[in-house]
């Protein structure tokens, strides 16, 4: 079918690893062969992968097929917490040069799975990612986070704002996910993924990372019609570079709303809701195959909302129990998550137990195991590579 087609053809364009070149600022970047990693899971195949099995884990999972266990990975799996990679940033000190240039953000999503052989592999990138293509410029600093240089506060400045086109501005994106897949086969799923449209506002608006969030839901709540004008702009964007991430070989992508639950559930319904609903919708019109992750922090009193975007997957923060998320959104809805990232510091029985845990919750159906929340920074290498072991060893 499509999805078949797809993948081939994203995969016949898959530019040789040779190839890997250029970076946005135009400085040529060469080739460079992984170190080795010493703390690593056992990476002898098991049942649930190789080339006996047409798709992926994580693919089979979602769709409900009967899997031997839950597929894993996990949120910021590629990046600060890895020795790795923190010795390749002291060679390529911006966050943007790291996520921009196509042989270091392969090398770096392929880090961790070097390491863990996770069931997803997601590309280093971020949400703000695509500003640039939009007419907003941004940077994200160290220590600092991201800034936006000229805020959007009128209808003028909404104005200003141009649609994405990804092929021309954020071309590297394709060409990272094109390798990627031909680097994982189907020994994983390769995730892409995206800001929602109120998360990418809140920077847009606010100027950067913010506490209260009062200058963008005040806009909401006095110039309605700036507002929803931006988040209109900001949504047709999203959903274009959502199928281009799927026609470049991403075979997931996921929706991070991450400061979504700011707004009471009845502001949310308003103002925030009505936009996922359209990207899963109009995505779905041309990719009813693609599978879409919605990911919203503090979502435990949003859950029923967030399920009637129609998205495939409902991933779960640590506000709510996995067995009252399974009652409260029923069987049929796939979940992921949601160990707390913090129990990935705690001692190895602890996190098996956890693991088990959070499993038995989720039951055997449609469940993507992951954390809560992205994994922190300085946790324990060796404790993540229990976390993934115990899930690849774990059998329904």
């Amino acid at each position: 079918g499509t999805t078949v087609a797809r993948t081939m053809a994203a995969l016949a364009a898959a530019p040789a690893l040779a190839a890997r070149f250029a970076s946005v600022r135009g400085k040529g970047s060469k080739k460079r062969v992984a170190p080795c990693r010493a703390v690593s899971v056992d990476t002898v195949t098991d049942a649930t992968t190789g080339p006996g099995v047409t798709d992926p884990l994580m693919l089979r999972a979602i769709r409900g097929d009967k899997v031997e266990r839950p597929p894993i990975w996990m949120m910021r799996q590629a990046g600060r917490y890895m020795k790795i990679y923190q010795d390749l940033c002291k060679k390529h000190p911006t966050f943007r040069e790291r996520s921009e240039t196509v042989d270091l953000a392969v090398e770096i999503s392929l880090q961790p799975w070097n390491a863990f052989k996770p069931d997803g592999v997601i590309l280093f990138s971020d949400i703000l990612t695509p500003l640039a293509g939009m007419n907003i410029e941004f940077d994200i600093v160290k220590g600092t986070g991201p800034i936006i240089m000229d805020p959007v506060r009128s209808m003028a400045d909404v104005q200003k704002i141009t649609p994405l086109d990804p092929t021309k501005s954020v071309s590297f994106v394709g060409e990272s996910l094109q390798i990627l897949r031909k680097e994982v086969g189907n020994d994983a799923t390769v995730l892409g993924f995206v800001g929602a449209p109120f998360t990418l506002a809140s920077y847009i608006v606010e100027g950067g990372t913010s506490s209260h969030y009062k200058v963008i839901k005040k806009m909401a709540f006095d110039e309605p019609a700036v507002y929803h004008a931006l988040l209109n702009s900001i949504t047709d964007s999203v959903i274009t570079y959502v199928k281009y991430q799927a026609d470049s070989g991403a075979q997931v992508v996921q929706i991070f709303d991450s400061w979504a639950s700011e707004f009471a559930p009845s502001d949310f319904d308003k103002y925030c809701l009505p936009y996922l609903t359209r990207i899963v919708q109009e995505v779905k019109l041309t990719h009813p195959d693609l599978p879409l992750i919605l990911y919203a922090s503090g979502c435990g009193g949003l859950l029923e909302r967030l399920a009637t975007t129609g998205a495939d997957v409902i991933s779960l923060d640590g506000t709510v129990d996995m067995a009252d998320a399974r009652a409260r959104l029923g069987p049929e809805q796939a979940v992921q998550g949601n160990m707390d990232p913090v129990h990935l510091f705690a001692n190895k029985q602890f996190i098996v137990d956890k693991v088990h845990d959070t499993i038995k919750k989720a039951g055997t159906h449609k469940h993507v195991m992951n954390l809560g929340h992205g994994v922190m920074q300085g946790t324990p290498e060796e404790n993540v590579a229990t976390f993934f072991q115990t899930v690849r060893d774990y059998r329904y």
